[in-house]
C-alpha cells in the first residue's frame, strides 16, 4: 500500500491519499477528504488496464464536485422530501440543496454532508487483502440532524478482485443514517465514450415509483412490462427514451429498484457489464434498495452509471418502508462486494 500526500484544504488541512493493489493488476485509489474513491483500475479481456471511474485530474478539482464523483455521502444518501421528517413525534428540518420539478429536497446530507468533510483514514491489512478505514465524527444538530454520529468507512481490495464498501455508525440519540458510495462507473475504460451500450440486470421485481421531485409516493410498483424491468441482462440505451413516466421525471434512469429478498448475508444487486471490453462489475449488498442513475445531469451526459446500494430514499417519511432509524445501542451496517471479472468479447 502506498500513502502520499494528496493535497490541502481550504481551511488548511493536508490530505492523504491511499494506493491499494493487488496481484491481478487492480489498483484502487482513496483519499480521506470525502472518503472518496478516486480512482478505479481493472483489466480488460486482454490484461490492458485502464480507469472504469469518472474522476477529476487533481485535488483541487474534487474539491468542486457537485455530482459526487467516487464519495462518500451521508449523514443520509438520496433524498428526504423537503428535507422534513418527524421522530418519535419531533420535527426536525434540514437544509433542501436540490429540486428536481421545481420539489425542494435534502439530498446526500445537505450542502455540507459528509461529502464535503476530512475524514481520517488508517491503512489496514486482513489476510488476502489491503485497505483503508475512515473515521468521522458527526456533531447533533450537524446539518439538522438530531443525535451524534460516529462513522466509519473501510475500503478493502482483496485478492479476490472485490472492492468491498463496509460502513458503520453510532448514535447517542436517535437519526437517519444511510451511508452510499457514489462511483460512477464506465467499464469501457473510455470516459469519453457513453455507457448507453452496457448491458445490466437487476435483481428486483419492483421499484419505487415518484413524483417529478423524484420522491417515492411509498408504493412498490412491479417492474414487468415496462422498461424499468432489468430481471434479464438488457442494454442499458435500448429504452432510456421510451414515453414512460418515471423516465420522464429523471430525464432517464434515476430511481430506487426494490432488491430481491435472499437467504445468504448479501442479496445479489446487479451485474453489469461491457462487452467490448469484456469487463463484468457484479454487486452484492446487504441493503434493500439500489438506486440506478445513468448520469443524466452530468456535463457529458451518460458517460457514467452509479449503482448505489442503500435504504430507501425519503424513508423517513415512509412508515412502509424499511426503517433507515439508528437509535443508541444499535450499530449501523452496511456492507456492499464490488466484484470485478471478464469475459470473451463479441466477434
Amino acid at each position: 500500500m502506498e500513502t502520499t500526500p494528496f493535497g490541502t484544504t481550504d481551511a488548511g488541512q493536508t490530505v492523504r491519499l491511499f494506493t491499494l493493489r493487488n496481484h491481478h493488476g487492480l489498483q484502487v485509489r482513496v483519499c480521506e477528504y470525502g472518503a472518496l474513491v478516486t480512482s478505479v483500475i481493472t483489466p480488460d479481456h486482454e490484461g490492458q488496464t485502464a480507469e472504469i471511474t469518472l474522476g477529476k485530474p487533481d485535488f483541487a478539482s474534487w474539491l468542486d464536485n457537485p455530482d459526487y464523483l467516487g464519495a462518500t455521502v451521508g449523514r443520509f444518501g438520496n433524498r428526504i422530501a423537503h428535507g422534513r421528517f418527524t421522530l418519535d413525534g419531533v420535527e426536525y428540518q434540514l437544509p433542501t440543496n436540490n429540486e428536481p420539478g421545481g420539489i425542494p429536497c435534502h439530498l446526500h446530507g445537505g450542502p455540507v454532508g459528509f461529502n464535503r468533510r476530512l475524514w481520517k483514514g488508517e491503512p489496514v491489512i486482513r489476510p488476502g487483502a489491503e485497505g483503508v478505514c475512515f473515521s468521522l465524527f458527526s456533531d447533533a444538530s450537524d446539518q439538522g440532524y438530531p443525535g451524534a454520529l460516529s462513522a466509519k468507512v473501510c475500503y478493502w481490495l482483496t485478492d479476490d478482485d472485490e472492492l468491498v464498501f463496509e460502513a458503520t455508525a453510532t448514535t447517542d440519540a436517535p437519526t437517519p443514517v444511510n451511508l452510499i458510495n457514489h462511483i460512477y462507473w464506465n467499464l469501457s475504460g473510455d470516459p469519453s465514450r457513453t455507457i448507453l451500450d452496457h448491458q445490466l440486470e437487476i435483481q428486483a421485481d419492483s421499484y419505487l415509483p415518484t413524483n417529478s421531485g423524484l420522491i417515492p409516493t411509498g408504493k412498490m410498483t412491479p417492474v414487468a412490462g415496462t422498461p424499468l424491468d432489468f430481471t434479464s441482462p438488457t442494454v442499458i440505451g435500448e429504452r432510456i427514451d421510451d414515453d414512460f413516466p418515471a423516465l420522464k421525471h429523471g430525464h432517464g434512469y434515476d430511481h430506487c429498484w426494490v432488491l430481491r429478498e435472499s437467504d445468504g448475508d448479501l442479496r445479489p444487486a446487479a451485474n453489469l457489464r461491457d462487452l467490448g471490453s469484456g469487463r463484468v462489475l457484479d454487486i452484492r449488498t446487504n441493503q434493500p434498495g439500489l438506486q440506478f442513475y445513468t448520469g443524466n445531469f452530468l456535463a457529458e451526459k451518460h458517460t457514467g452509471l452509479c449503482l448505489e446500494t442503500q435504504a430507501f430514499p425519503d424513508s423517513p417519511n415512509q412508515p412502509n418502508f424499511p426503517s433507515s432509524i439508528l437509535r443508541p445501542g444499535q450499530t449501523y451496517r452496511h456492507l456492499t462486494r464490488f466484484r470485478f471479472s471478464t469475459i470473451a468479447p463479441l466477434s
